[in-house]
């Protein structure tokens, strides 16, 4: 392949000839992994044990159950982080990288630590280490077969692309950082959308706030007596085709909607129509995961998803004649629903629930098929803001991908005359 005019083609790919590849060494004054023995923990203290799994997202995250040491524990413990540092995963899960901001914290040796010299922007390595082209270094470089482990020799030898200037490095990151920015606002404007919703729900579902012009008393009913429920076969590995009608299960229900390139499981139309045509599902059915770790995932069948037919870790709901759709599909997503499919489940490892515990769900309705309505519609204008933020932050995360691309292999230059 011929490398167009002013690029060279390097380990990394295609970049500008006046770009060096740098081993990640060159461009640190240190590099090491946190203790490998376990610390003196404390029940009380303002200090912290901190390993892999406590870097996301940029940040240093204490959880409940991070440990903590005692001053004097840190004090014999601690490594030399200052402000050039940035954190790394190297055990189990690989590559998330934060930003060192002066926590007191003890490094397990699930992370390491790079700390960069005058000659790297700082900001411009928590984005270049977060590129394709370093995540496939990283792969190549993994040792262990159960647990992953990422070495500080790699580390040391990762292939680091940089522009000639540090002015043309600090462009480069501020106009990434702003992509970051923006993303991090819209996902806390997400957040705060679905507290609103949460807490709308819970007034309105509870009865508590009433819609002007409605005053007659809510009546409470067994859910069978409001709606029509139905749970997918027990359908065997050794009934599935490569085509037919399509099988969806859990993995399907993604984001209020299926996701049919999820599985690709089908059963034969002989097979379907011999003996499972009353579980082929319809356009509007509501389909509820009925086991595994995403129970009670809330999903609408749309008319573009047909044909399908359900299997048995799926459940697909109609509401009755006195019962809105709307408000039957805000109930199922509600903490009402999923409260009382709590207290009743089975199972600790793999939870389940049936037809058997949905007869013995409970649910409060307004008497009149006007305000179910009107309480519905208000929580699906949330949902809906909800949803178009969601893609806006799908496609700033797609443009900041893009950036990355173009700005981290010195496609596009943001500074002249370099």
């Amino acid at each position: 392949m011929e490398v167009r005019k002013g690029y060279k083609q390097t380990e990394i790919g295609v970049i500008p000839e006046d770009w060096e590849v740098f081993t990640l060494e060159k461009l640190s004054s240190r590099i090491g992994d946190g203790i490998h023995s376990t610390p003196k923990y404390s029940d009380n203290s303002d200090y912290f044990f901190v390993n892999g799994n406590n870097l996301k997202e940029g940040k240093i995250v204490i959880s409940a159950d991070t440990k903590m040491v005692s001053e004097d524990e840190y004090n014999i413990q601690k490594r030399g982080l200052d402000n050039s540092t940035l954190l790394l995963s190297i055990n189990g899960t690989i590559g998330n990288i934060a930003y060192y901001n002066n926590e007191n914290i003890v490094l397990g040796k699930s992370a390491a630590y790079i700390n960069v010299n005058n000659k790297l922007e700082k900001r411009l390595l928590f984005q270049i280490i977060q590129t394709k082209f370093i995540d496939e270094y990283f792969d190549n470089e993994l040792t262990g077969s159960t647990i992953k482990n990422l070495g500080l020799g790699s580390i040391r030898n990762t292939p680091i692309p940089l522009p000639p200037t540090k002015s043309e490095q600090t462009a480069i990151a501020t106009a990434l950082s702003d992509a970051d920015a923006l993303i991090t606002s819209l996902e806390k404007l997400i957040k705060t959308k679905r507290a609103i919703k949460q807490g709308a729900m819970q007034e309105l579902f509870s009865g508590k706030k009433r819609l002007f012009g409605y005053s007659d008393s809510w009546i409470e009913k067994s859910f069978p007596e409001m709606c029509w429920f139905q749970e997918g076969p027990g359908l065997r590995n050794w009934q599935f085709t490569n085509d037919g009608i399509k099988v969806i299960n859990v993995t399907n229900l993604e984001n209020g909607y299926l996701n049919l390139d999820r599985t690709a499981r089908y059963i034969s139309w002989a097979e379907f129509d011999k003996m499972y045509k009353h579980f082929e599902i319809d356009d509007n059915d509501i389909v509820v995961a009925s086991s595994g770790n995403s129970y009670a995932k809330v999903a609408v069948v749309r008319s573009q998803d047909l044909p399908l037919v359900m299997n048995t870790s799926v459940i697909r709901f109609k509401p009755l004649k006195n019962l809105d759709y709307h408000f039957l599909l805000m109930f199922l997503k509600s903490n009402y629903f999923k409260d009382q499919i709590d207290l009743l489940i089975t199972g600790g490892a793999q939870p389940n629930f049936g037809p058997f515990h949905l007869r013995k769900i409970k649910i409060n309705v307004p008497p009149t098929i006007e305000e179910q309505s009107d309480i519905a519609q208000i929580l699906l204008d949330i949902d809906l803001e909800i949803e178009t933020l969601e893609q806006k932050l799908a496609k700033y995360k797609q443009i900041k991908q893009g950036m990355m691309q173009e700005l981290l292999t010195g496609r596009i230059r943001l500074v002249e005359n370099v």
